[in-house]
């Protein structure tokens, strides 16, 4: 058992309680892989590390991510938690060969909703050194028929790498199809409820909400 690090249990305490304020809930769908793994998710929100992180907190898994030394420059106290550089690829290895998680944003940035633009190699050749799967995740943090955003992760099944474009991308195409076709004030229909509320009757109505209701009734 590692030893209490009163900063680790600052900045993990911070983050979870981000996640259970600032999303209606998180919710995923897939065979989760069990042990050592390269995460590839689609990366549209400023959510998505929260998400997974959360994810991988209550399944107590091991956890590295790979961060630009950008936001590892703004959010040097994330290291506490598990991110890395995208340079530190020794590291990298090491995290898959002790059974981590890894998860590796193969766009190598935030993009725009949509389709894929593009997906770098580095999943591709860390799964190559370390022997580890790559998982991909269709990863969508959308605000639909509640007051908060939603956090959808969608597992798909593992791929090598020259197949993680068309396999992501086809996670995608399913995920996009359940948030356009499903109705808008309900969480998507097959989704385990990780975080947060199942609909919005459950969800605390403020107390002016509640005078104002009450008058008008």
């Amino acid at each position: 058992m590692s030893a209490f690090d009163p900063f680790e249990w600052m900045v993990r305490s911070s983050i979870r309680r981000s996640v259970r304020t600032g999303l209606r809930g998180v919710w995923v769908r897939g065979e989760l892989p069990s042990g050592a793994a390269i995460i590839a998710p689609s990366h549209h929100s400023w959510w998505d590390g929260y998400a997974l992180r959360e994810l991988a907190w209550q399944l107590r898994q091991p956890f590295t991510v790979l961060m630009t030394e950008r936001q590892l420059g703004n959010f040097p106290f994330l290291r506490s938690i598990g991110a890395i550089g995208t340079h530190e690829l020794r590291p990298a290895v090491q995290a898959l060969k002790s059974g981590h998680w890894l998860v590796v944003f193969p766009e190598g940035r935030i993009e725009p909703l949509g389709r894929l633009r593009q997906v770098e190699g580095g999943a591709a050749w860390l799964s190559k050194m370390s022997g580890a799967p790559i998982i991909p995740v269709a990863l969508r943090v959308v605000l639909r028929g509640q007051p908060k955003p939603e956090a959808y992760l969608r597992f798909g099944r593992a791929a090598i790498g020259p197949e993680l474009p068309n396999t992501l991308q086809h996670e995608l195409d399913l995920l996009d199809a359940e948030l356009s076709q499903q109705d808008p004030e309900q969480p998507l229909a097959g989704y385990l409820r990780l975080t947060g509320q199942s609909s919005l009757h459950d969800e605390r109505i403020d107390l002016p909400t509640r005078l104002l209701a009450r008058l008008t009734r």
